[in-house]
């Protein structure tokens, strides 16, 4: 794996944005959630290393200790930069993978039409409203308190608070600000996006983890029924970030959509 850092131009400025690129053959541009980069990482490693896949892993600026331009403050904004990256790193035919507001921000691109795109596969996404299925407000609860709603057994997953080092908390710390930001005024949500899912060409996906608790599956399949002829699949034993919590079930859905959906099928 090699980490780089790309500097996008944009009118306001330009732009740093630092990503890790890993394997070789169809190419993947995967976008973790609001718990920063590390919760992508590892998935990113095992498709790369499991399929013949090329996985490029963005961290949204402002994550991960990096710097978000104060011209950066929404997500639709953030597509567009990585429809940039996309561009610069002169890619085709690819499976864009997003998790939880990383899904919001795989939905904002979907809706740009990029050609270079060929799939979107949305895991346990945030990003529209659906009444009666409200997102959890992930902003004021205690790490616990977000790990009992995120997974399906949090006890594996349990953080010990005072053994988490000083800098590590101060990592923490800004990415939850970045967060903040681009959640935007409606707590993770665009009161449009919803109506304006119905313009996605591209083949989607939306992947459901059954034990979510902070979107929950009916929310999934409110955002599946948006996007013109997406497929809803839900997954058993398994919450808000399958990627983390059962890879070996994710990893075979998300591989077998987007290559059936590539534009080019080299021999397996």
């Amino acid at each position: 794996m090699t980490s780089t850092v790309h500097s996008l131009s944009f009118a306001s400025s330009d732009l740093d944005v630092t990503v890790d690129d890993q394997g070789r053959g169809h190419p993947f541009l995967l976008l973790h959630g609001g718990g920063g980069p590390q919760t992508v990482a590892p998935f990113a490693g095992l498709l790369a290393d499991q399929r013949q896949a090329r996985v490029i892993t963005p961290v949204h600026p402002g994550f991960g200790g990096t710097a978000r331009p104060d011209w950066l403050t929404d997500v639709p904004t953030l597509a567009r930069v990585y429809a940039r990256l996309l561009d610069e790193l002169g890619l085709e035919d690819v499976a864009v993978v997003g998790n939880s507001i990383g899904g919001w921000i795989a939905a904002e691109l979907a809706l740009l039409g990029s050609d270079r795109i060929s799939s979107v596969v949305l895991v346990n996404a945030v990003g529209i409203q659906v009444t009666g299925h409200p997102i959890a407000d992930t902003f004021s609860l205690t790490p616990a308190e977000l790990s009992r709603l995120a997974f399906h057994e949090p006890a594996k997953f349990a953080i010990d608070p005072g053994a988490v080092p000083e800098a590590a908390r101060a990592v923490m710390a800004r990415n939850r600000a970045a967060l903040e930001v681009y959640s935007g005024p409606h707590a993770m949500a665009d009161t449009a996006l919803r109506e304006h899912l119905a313009k996605v060409t591209h083949p989607a996906l939306v992947v459901w983890g059954e034990s979510d608790q902070v979107v929950d599956a009916e929310y999934g399949r409110a955002y599946a029924a948006a996007i013109p002829e997406a497929r809803f699949e839900l997954l058993d034993r398994t919450g808000h970030m399958p990627q983390l919590e059962t890879p070996e079930q994710l990893l075979p859905v998300v591989w077998d959509f987007a290559d059936a959906h590539a534009a080019n099928r080299p021999n397996r």
